[in-house]
C-alpha cells in the first residue's frame, strides 16, 4: 500500500528564533592547554560535558598561530560539539565554513551596530557574598553566557539565572528567581543535596553527576517552584507548595 504524499504542503519552514548557546571564549590557541583545562572541568561538572553545543570564540587570538581544525577536534573528545567560530579574519571565516561551522562577526562589531545610537543605563554590578559553610550568595541575574560557582557548600542565588547560563555548587543551589539556565549541585559527588527554585525552566538540571534535559522534566512542573534531588539513584523533581 503506498502513501499518498500531498505536494502542495511546502516541505519545510524558516522561522527566526533565539536559542541558547554557550561561548568558549579562548585565551590561547593552544590544543594541548585548552585539552587540560575542558578535562579539569569536565570532572567538575560531567553533565555539562553531554554533547552541548558551543561557539568558539577567537576574536582574543592571532589567526596565525590559530589550529582551528585541532581546537575543534579537542572540544568533541571531550564532548562538547562546536556548531560556529564568533570573530577573526576572513581566512579563518573560510576555515570554519570548510570546516562545515558557522561563523559569526565579532561581537564588539555587533555591539557598534546595534548600540551606536544608544546609550544604556549604567548596570548595577551584581553582588556576590559569602554565606556559612564556605557557600556564597549571588544576589542579582546571572546572565548567558556567565558561570557562578561554589567550591564549598551551597550556592544561593536572590535573582534569576537566565538561559544559556550556569549555576553550580559543591552542596545544593537555591534560586529565588526563574531559573532558565543549568543548575548542577553535588559536582563534587554529593548525593545528599539538591536544586531548589522558585520557578522552573532549567536547561538542564544535575545533582551529583545524575542530570536531566528540559525535553525531559514534565511539562506540568514547568513555570512552578520545586526541589529537585535524588531518589534511587533516579533524579527526582517535586513541587514545593
Amino acid at each position: 500500500m503506498s502513501l499518498k504524499v500531498d505536494q502542495t504542503a511546502t516541505a519545510f519552514t524558516f522561522k527566526g528564533g533565539m536559542l541558547p548557546m554557550t561561548v568558549m571564549e579562548l585565551n590561547s590557541p593552544d590544543p594541548e592547554r585548552v585539552s587540560a583545562q575542558l578535562a579539569g572541568k569536565l570532572s567538575q561538572s560531567p553533565a555539562f560535558f553531554q554533547h552541548t553545543p558551543v561557539v568558539l570564540s577567537v576574536e582574543k587570538l592571532d589567526d596565525t598561530s590559530l589550529a582551528l581544525e585541532r581546537l575543534c577536534a579537542v572540544c568533541r573528545s571531550h564532548k562538547l560539539l562546536p556548531v560556529a567560530v564568533r570573530g577573526g579574519s576572513e581566512g579563518i571565516k573560510q576555515s570554519a565554513w570548510a570546516l562545515g561551522l558557522g561563523w559569526f562577526p565579532p561581537q564588539e562589531s555587533r555591539e557598534a551596530r546595534t548600540l551606536a545610537s544608544v546609550t544604556p543605563p549604567a548596570p548595577q554590578a551584581p553582588v556576590l557574598a559569602e554565606a556559612g559553610s564556605g557557600g556564597r550568595i549571588f544576589r542579582g541575574t546571572v546572565r548567558s553566557g556567565q558561570q557562578i560557582s561554589a567550591a564549598e557548600g551551597d550556592l544561593v542565588v536572590v535573582g534569576a539565572v537566565n538561559a544559556g547560563a550556569e549555576v553550580l555548587a559543591a552542596g545544593s543551589v537555591h534560586v529565588y528567581g526563574p531559573l532558565r539556565g543549568r543548575a548542577l549541585a553535588g559536582i563534587h559527588g554529593d548525593r545528599e543535596c539538591g536544586i531548589f527554585c522558585h520557578e522552573l525552566h532549567a536547561e538542564l538540571l544535575s545533582v551529583a553527576g545524575n542530570y536531566k534535559r528540559l525535553e525531559d522534566i514534565d511539562p506540568s512542573l514547568l513555570n512552578t517552584t520545586v526541589q529537585v534531588r535524588l531518589r534511587d539513584d533516579q533524579l527526582s523533581i517535586e513541587a514545593l507548595v
